[in-house]
Formats: structure tokens, sequence, C-alpha cells
């Protein structure tokens, strides 16, 4: 018998052109409505996605800004696509992209076989900070981790992104654990 994989709530781009693009709108301080629309990343986002994280490295340059094509990009993107428990995300205003985010759903023994939802990469780009829109990307993501009957929400942030410690902490992520990385 084939492993119980919990429904996939938006269809993969290579299905169907039509994804859960339902905006979301939001009212912030300077009472302008703001429309985020949350879709899947195609080929076409690789440069925004890898600007984005280039952007906002603590760690120096890590990505081939200048070739977003790249194979291993290219073969990163396949396999986020064809795995049903994975999604790669942009969130847009307007259709212009401004944020990314990757999103994991991982079956557990712990807490009676619970799933889980990792979020990693998550970015939105300098110029669209303290719009809220980050706050729609994790809200999105937790109700696509509800919908697929996951426990719980979890991911790790650099210990340098202190700005972003305080934004998780704010929308009700708290600090429960320690991470750690093997550099392989």
């Amino acid at each position: 018998m084939p492993p119980f994989v919990p429904p996939l709530l938006i269809t993969p781009h290579y299905l169907s052109p039509c994804r859960n693009t339902a905006p979301t709108t939001l009212r912030i301080s300077d009472f302008h409505m703001i429309e985020t629309t949350i879709r899947a990343a195609t080929r076409d986002d690789l440069a925004f996605i890898i600007a984005l994280i280039e952007e906002d490295s603590v760690y120096g340059s890590t990505e081939d800004a200048a070739n977003p094509q790249a194979p291993g990009y290219l073969a990163a993107l396949a396999a986020i696509d064809a795995d049903p428990n994975q999604m790669l995300l942009i969130a847009t205003l307007d259709g212009e992209p401004v944020g990314t985010f990757q999103l994991t759903f991982t079956p557990g023994i712990s807490r009676r076989g619970a799933w889980r939802c990792t979020v990693e990469n998550v970015h939105v780009s300098a110029t669209h900070r303290n719009k809220r829109i980050g706050e729609q990307m994790m809200a999105w993501a937790a109700d696509q981790a509800r919908a697929r009957g996951c426990a719980f929400v979890q991911l790790t942030s650099n210990k340098q992104r202190t700005d972003a410690h305080r934004f998780y902490e704010r929308i009700g992520f708290s600090k429960s654990h320690e991470g750690f990385k093997l550099k392989l």
C-alpha cells in the first residue's frame, strides 16, 4: 500500500495553469489596499528567487545570480514540482513578484504520527518589507498546513537575522528548539 499523502491543495503548475491564486487584500497603515497573491514558482521566477536569496544573505554571495537557469537550479525546481509534499511559492503584488518561500510537508512518528510543515527560504524584497507581505505569506503557509492536517509549522532562521526573529515571534512562533547544521 502506498504511503498516505495529504491532499495537495494547489495543483502543480505543470499540471494546470490555474493555481490557488485567490488574492488576499490587506489594509496597511497608509490606508492603501495591497493585493497579495500566492502562486507556484516557475522557471521564469528563478532569477527573482536567486536575487532575493542573495539580497538577504548573511553569508555573502552563495548563489549564481548571473546564471539562474543553471542545471542545479532547474533540477531543484523539477524535483520540487514532482514531489506532492513540496511547494516553492511566489508572493505577488499587482502581478509582480515581491516574495518567495518553500513549504515541505513531512510525516513523522512523533506526536502520534503527526505531519508537520517546514517553511524555508522566506524572503521579501527589501523595497516591500514592513508592508505585512511576510505575515500574509506565513498565514498562507499555516492555512495550507492546517488543511493538510499538520500538527505544527516549523522553521529555522539564521541566528544573525534578528529582525526576522522578531517578525516570527510577533506572528506567533516561539523559540522552542536549537537548530544544528552540518555542512557537507
